[in-house]
């Protein structure tokens, strides 16, 4: 995304952070926290509130680094457009807002929101979404790790102490049959 345009859209929520007055058309739009910050699997809602005259159009797209996804449009009362790929996760919420379900990575990025009224007069609004991984679970499989670790650990320590053990009658075994052996000779050569 180029910097002007990335500074017009920050401009633009920073805009919406206070209460739009009326537009010529009679359209105005407020964007109450235009940065959001989620984590994965979170639900998060872009939350906005309009206002129109007559009956308003409602579109809301996603930008990011992978392109430009139209999220879902509808009017007011009766019509209602989700996009394929968001239609099990989007909710929608009469005064504009949207609640998007089980964010991912690919989530984060600029939501852009567009209020046309029926007589063609428009206003728009923005809210960056930055979401971050969860770092508990990579910290629970290096838990998990290290506990196996430590019980292959202890199972080998056991084993060894086994072997150990298992040696050393070996050796007491041998060293009585070896001590026997001898004495038996030593009789015999003494009886000869």
């Amino acid at each position: 995304m180029c910097p002007h345009h990335e500074s017009r859209l920050m401009s633009s929520s920073k805009l919406n952070q206070e209460k739009a007055s009326d537009a010529p058309g009679g359209v105005s739009l407020t964007v109450p926290q235009p940065n959001i910050n989620a984590t994965v699997a979170q639900n998060i809602l872009l939350s906005v509130e309009y206002y129109c005259r007559g009956v308003a159009t409602v579109e809301w797209k996603h930008v990011s680094s992978w392109g430009t996804t139209r999220i879902v449009e509808w009017k007011s009362g009766n019509y209602v457009n989700i996009s394929a790929v968001y239609k099990d996760r989007v909710t929608i919420f009469e005064n504009g807002s949207i609640e998007l379900r089980n964010v991912g990575m690919r989530d984060a990025g600029y939501y852009l929101v567009t209020v046309t009224e029926e007589y063609g007069t428009n206003t728009y609004g923005a809210i960056i979404v930055n979401v971050y991984e969860i770092i508990y679970e990579d910290i629970h499989f290096v838990a998990v790790l290290f506990a196996f670790l430590a019980a292959v650990s202890a199972i080998l320590i056991c084993f060894m102490w086994l072997c150990n053990k298992s040696l050393h009658l070996f050796q007491k075994t041998t060293h009585k049959l070896s001590a026997s052996t001898t004495e038996e000779i030593e009789l015999e050569t003494i009886e000869c």
